[in-house]
């Protein structure tokens, strides 16, 4: 349901609002933490900083850290940082679609976006603070290769 952008976005931030407030992180260090490639992350970091959910600083103390506090951040600011966009307005695919001229699935889809829009509005950070952000290293199952 997230794009990869914005799935890493968030393992990102939960990481760095893991950290005590006002620590600095370096990149390399939250690309490992988040597990995430370190040359996506940067792109991804650099979107959450023009979007003013992060701060940078260079130099050898420097890194990224919070703009402000986690409870301030909810998960639909880091998501449009992110993606840009929310949800697709047609899950049928059609150019035009709402409540007169539905699209089959519009009812359901209408749904799930309520829904989706409420948890992204509803979810700080700070609620997700204490929970692990170290991977285990226990890495997805690759799909095999056909030999």
């Amino acid at each position: 349901m997230l794009s990869r952008t914005a799935e890493y976005a968030l393992r990102a931030m939960a990481h760095v609002a893991s950290l005590p407030e006002g620590e600095f992180v370096r990149s390399a260090e939250l690309a490992e933490h988040a597990d995430v490639p370190v040359a996506y992350l940067s792109k991804v970091l650099r979107r959450l900083v023009l979007a003013g959910l992060l701060t940078s600083e260079k130099g050898h103390h420097g890194g990224f850290r919070l703009a402000r506090p986690a409870s301030k951040v909810t998960f639909s600011e880091i998501l449009a940082a992110a993606e840009g966009s929310e949800m697709v307005e047609c899950a049928f695919g059609w150019s035009r679609c709402d409540a007169l001229r539905p699209c089959p699935l519009h009812p359901a889809w209408t749904r799930l976006k309520r829904a989706y829009r409420s948890w992204a509005e509803g979810t700080t950070l700070a609620e997700i603070r204490d929970a692990p952000t170290t991977p285990s290293r226990r890495k997805r199952p690759r799909a095999p290769r056909d030999r």
